[in-house]
């Protein structure tokens, strides 16, 4: 990861104008690379400032969240996998807010495109889609962008406070309603014969 970092390092600092479009398009190959999110955005806050770290890690996670809109249709066992995800970390009732997808995406571990999944199943269209991805991409590429510098320096205290700190903000911003269709909830008795 060193490598593919410094490579980019060195794409940005040379490419002059077009330096913002190489790293957008980082942003969007970064899933190949096995790259998180925040990793990429941080180095977006060091090459560009905080205004155009921010501006340019939103456009790059804007194209990413599209382009896993309209590629996902396409691949109906990768969209499975990553339903049977969802159903395993957060239960088969479970429909997470857009506030409890935006706290997730600021946790570094968690699957990016599982909470695409998480949005698209809230969203149920494509426009919803979008704002909800704009807005749960903001909080990312700000926070990540301006602190990145600091968080590395983060005493495991410190990290484990703000981990347990974004914990409670999940649990607060859920949902308070679970709805079980009459199947789940009287399940057929096996017949005896």
């Amino acid at each position: 990861m060193d490598s593919t970092m410094t490579l980019l390092f060195s794409f940005v600092e040379t490419g002059g104008i077009l330096a913002p479009v190489i790293f957008v398009s980082f942003h969007i190959l970064r899933q190949f690379f096995f790259i998180p999110v925040p990793v990429v955005c941080m180095a977006g806050g060091i090459l560009f400032g905080t205004t155009f770290g921010t501006l340019f890690s939103i456009i790059g996670l804007m194209v990413s969240c599209l382009l896993f809109y309209m590629v996902i249709e396409k691949m109906p066992k990768t969209y499975e996998k990553l339903m049977k995800v969802k159903v395993k970390w957060f239960g088969p009732h479970s429909r997470l807010t857009m506030g409890q997808i935006t706290i997730l995406r600021l946790i570094p571990f968690i699957h990016y495109h599982l909470l695409n999944v998480c949005m698209m199943d809230r969203a149920r269209s494509f426009t919803r889609y979008v704002i909800g991805a704009f807005w749960s991409n903001l909080p990312l590429a700000f926070f990540y962008t301006v602190f990145g510098e600091f968080i590395s320096g983060f005493t495991p205290t410190i990290a484990v406070v703000i981990l347990v700190a974004l914990s409670v903000l999940f649990y607060i911003l859920r949902e308070k309603v679970t709805v079980f269709k009459w199947k789940e909830f009287f399940p057929k008795a096996p017949s005896e014969g």
